[in-house]
């Protein structure tokens, strides 16, 4: 401690960071700082790296009742999410054993008439494999091993390493089983309910030709039997589940789910790679010529407007194309549902239009599933989204934007005259204390595709606070 007249400051800004984290005091005293002489003013950088005893101890408590009263609410909210998807996947499971609608047919329809697969191309167990399970996988392996990436600096606590990982991994298997489920939900209540013959109906039917006349239901009457439709009670199929099978054509489950899991599989690579096109981010200084000059950095007589724009770059340099490698890589997954979909065509078990929109089906659900979770790809840096706040965990309400916690409303932008913030807050403890040092000179303001740029990733100099997992501590 440093004795300044009229005031009692601690001055080790380390220990408040640490006893953030652990929430434990000092295990033994640290070292006192030499004593700044009486009548000597400190410098400013001083007194923005010190914090009175009382804010301290005020950000202590503030932090311990947010570990005691969030966690529990948030992490049920995403346990509930968990049951929800169990239920709706177990429903979609029930929709395997109803009879569907059985659409009427005729003996002489071409478009139903192929030869039964006995061994297809991508079966079940394969499509549960190269759909659910490949996903799971890879999603699990680029969490922990590339996650949070090269932005970490030394010293950051390993703990804090592995929530994002832990979050990042949590997120990306929600979002996964969120695109699977829906999308297969979806295909089992269609299924059922269109009940439209397979392009095999006819080999799995056995039709009982010599008693069709008792089958009829509809058509052209008399003893021409062209235009004559029948229901599926003249099949004479034994297996019940091959010939309820037969009147699921409509839509392709096998093209929904390759596309739902797949396609996210591929979304998931290409944010966490950051594989996307290259793109410009529309500021206020644009569209001059020297931005589109080849060396635009010669002859220019024009004065920087601050000392980040110090160096003068044109559009062509402020994006690049990723390497093709991870293009293809990111492209793979996709490219294997393509397949997968197709197969189901030549193995003469959907029609082409019951295959298009099953797999346009899917595409939507992983899509959706991916923006529900994560950040756009091209701005998102390979991010998720945070967790929700714990007053917003299972309802916002109206008048409420979102589920993450608002950013407080200053009273100047209300007309109303600031208040103490020590006594704003006395009266609400939830509001946290102010933040301690410099400012956050990691971020710099540059004429590139971000906004906001991080020099030394997401720390200042060692001292690391992430406000992102502020809800999760």
């Amino acid at each position: 401690r440093s004795l300044i007249p009229g005031h009692s400051l601690r001055v080790d800004r380390l220990s408040y960071i640490l006893r953030q984290e652990a929430l434990l005091p000092p295990l033994y005293p640290l070292p006192p700082p030499p004593l700044i002489p009486l009548g000597v003013f400190p410098p400013t950088w001083f007194l923005s790296m010190v914090t009175t005893a009382a804010d301290m101890d005020r950000s202590t408590s503030f932090i311990r009742s947010q570990k005691r009263r969030f966690p529990l609410k948030v992490v049920l909210s995403y346990i509930f999410d968990w049951i929800v998807l169990v239920i709706l996947a177990l429903i979609a499971l029930a929709f395997e054993f109803i009879q569907p609608n059985r659409r009427p047919f005729s003996l002489n329809d071409p478009n139903i008439s192929f030869p039964f697969t006995e061994h297809e191309t991508v079966p079940t167990w394969l499509l549960v494999i190269l759909s659910i399970i490949l996903p799971v996988a890879l999603v699990a392996i680029v969490a922990l091993l590339f996650v949070p990436g090269a932005t970490v600096p030394k010293g950051t606590p390993h703990s804090l390493v592995w929530r994002r990982k832990l979050w990042e991994l949590h997120v990306g298997w929600l979002g996964l089983a969120l695109a699977l489920v829906s999308a297969w939900f979806f295909t089992q209540g269609m299924k059922n309910m269109f009940g439209k013959p397979r392009p095999d109906l006819l080999a799995r039917c056995i039709p009982d030709l010599d008693n069709m006349d008792k089958y009829v239901v509809g058509g052209f009457s008399g003893e021409y039997p062209l235009g004559r439709l029948y229901s599926a009670a003249i099949c004479q199929q034994t297996s019940k589940y091959k010939l309820r099978d037969g009147f699921r054509s409509f839509p392709s489950g096998h093209s929904s789910s390759s596309a739902a899991g797949l396609v996210y599989l591929s979304l998931f690579l290409a944010s966490k790679f950051a594989v996307t096109i290259p793109f410009v981010v529309p500021s206020a200084d644009q569209n001059k010529p020297r931005d589109h000059a080849a060396f635009p950095s010669r002859g220019a007589k024009e004065t920087a407007q601050g000392q980040h724009n110090a160096q003068i770059l044109s559009i062509r340099r402020q994006a690049a194309a990723p390497p093709i490698y991870l293009l293809a890589a990111t492209l793979a997954p996709f490219c294997l549902s393509i397949f997968i979909a197709a197969s189901r065509w030549w193995n003469f078990r959907h029609h082409g239009f019951d295959i298009l929109f099953g797999y346009l089906m899917g595409l939507l659900c992983s899509v959706y599933s991916f923006r529900y979770y994560h950040l756009p790809i091209q701005r998102g840096a390979g991010w998720a989204w945070g967790a929700r706040s714990s007053d917003r965990a299972f309802w916002a309400g109206v008048g409420r934007v979102g589920y993450a916690q608002e950013p407080e409303m200053s009273n100047s932008s209300l007309g109303k005259p600031e208040q103490n913030s020590d006594g704003a807050r006395r009266h609400n403890p939830d509001i946290p204390p102010p933040p301690m040092g410099p400012p956050p000179s990691h971020v710099s303001h540059r004429p590139t595709n971000r906004t906001m740029e991080y020099d030394a990733g997401y720390g200042n100099g060692g001292q690391f606070h992430d406000v992102e997992m502020q809800r999760m501590q």
